[in-house]
């Protein structure tokens, strides 16, 4: 029999990928999978199979954990609290995982992936940023919680995968995010010059779950981004596509980004968006490539066309 994985966050956006693709190894490669889920029935039922089991458990609740964690020989961590309540981000992100990852180390887990993410860093300008190489610099209640997270993970021997923009089916952040921004601007906007870090939410599952069982896996922290970063100019014509497919109408004028900001003055939270966009935002780093023999995936223009219809099916339902 193959390793005992415990996967949390497995109704998540990502966790789910992992979960996904665990267990479509596990039918090759002899595995254990247990799934932490604080609603078991809300799992797919494409998950729970040969080898695979759901278990009930809350990161609030160090004895759900522990019985989560028994006999397990790895940990891939997905879970976490994204925005809204700032206590509510404290006790899962930052007290949950070290609850978490005392469960396994108690269990006598052998191995700690957890799925972070590289706005820990901060708000850029960051271009061709190497690992080890950026202070900690979270800017909201989220991040800080999810470094602290980070923390209990590494001072475990743990490992730490870091991704900025993560796409791809069952997003229902970042591009519809960006098409809800580009819709409520009168034309296109020129975002500048910027570069961002980019990767498919495949690409990145398969990641977490490689560096989970990689005899090579290190521990601290990696960034996980495609290796070739993304002009701002072609992640503004994907949310362009769709948002000309959802309303079938041609657009204005291009809006450049004084115009952009001076037509959102008062709104804080596209405003933040805009300036995201316009700063690199660029994580170089390919240890996961080149040491852990993973596959970072296709490139933002082929992974975006096959997602798309997926993204269309979202929006025409929004």
């Amino acid at each position: 029999m193959g390793p005992r994985i415990l996967i949390t966050g497995a109704t998540g956006f990502i966790g789910a990928r992992v979960a996904a693709t665990a267990t479509a190894a596990s039918a090759k490669e002899p595995a254990h999978v247990r799934l932490l889920a604080r609603a078991p029935a809300a799992v797919p039922g494409e998950f729970p199979g040969p080898g695979t089991e759901t278990v009930p458990g809350d990161l609030r609740d160090p004895d759900s954990l522990r019985r989560a964690c028994e006999g397990i020989d790895v940990l891939i961590h997905c879970a976490s609290a994204i925005g809204g309540d700032a206590e509510l981000a404290r006790a899962v992100n930052d007290e949950g995982t070290r609850a978490l990852v005392d469960a396994a180390v108690s269990a006598g887990a052998t191995r700690i992936v957890s799925l972070s993410t590289a706005s820990v860093h901060g708000r850029g300008p960051f271009r061709a940023a190497a690992p080890g190489t950026l202070p900690l610099a979270p800017g909201s209640a989220t991040s800080r919680t999810r470094a602290a997270g980070d923390r209990h993970v590494m001072d475990a021997g743990g490992t730490v995968l870091r991704p900025h923009l993560v796409y791809g089916a069952g997003d229902r952040q970042v591009i519809p995010g960006l098409v809800r921004l580009l819709g409520a601007l009168p034309g296109p906007l020129d975002g500048g010059t910027s570069l961002h870090s980019l990767i498919d939410v495949d690409s990145l599952a398969g990641t977490l779950l490689g560096a989970a069982l990689s005899p090579a896996t290190a521990p601290g922290a990696y960034y996980v981004q495609h290796p070739d970063p993304v002009p701002v100019g072609e992640l503004l014509a994907a949310g362009e596509e769709l948002l000309t497919r959802r309303t079938g109408r041609g657009r204005g004028a291009v809006v450049d980004m004084a115009t952009a900001r001076a037509l959102f003055a008062g709104v804080p939270f596209a405003l933040h968006h805009l300036d995201m966009l316009a700063t690199d935002h660029w994580f170089a780093d390919d240890r996961p490539w080149r040491e852990l023999g993973c596959d970072p995936g296709p490139g933002f223009t082929a992974g975006f066309a096959n997602h798309l219809p997926w993204y269309s099916g979202l929006l025409d339902h929004s």
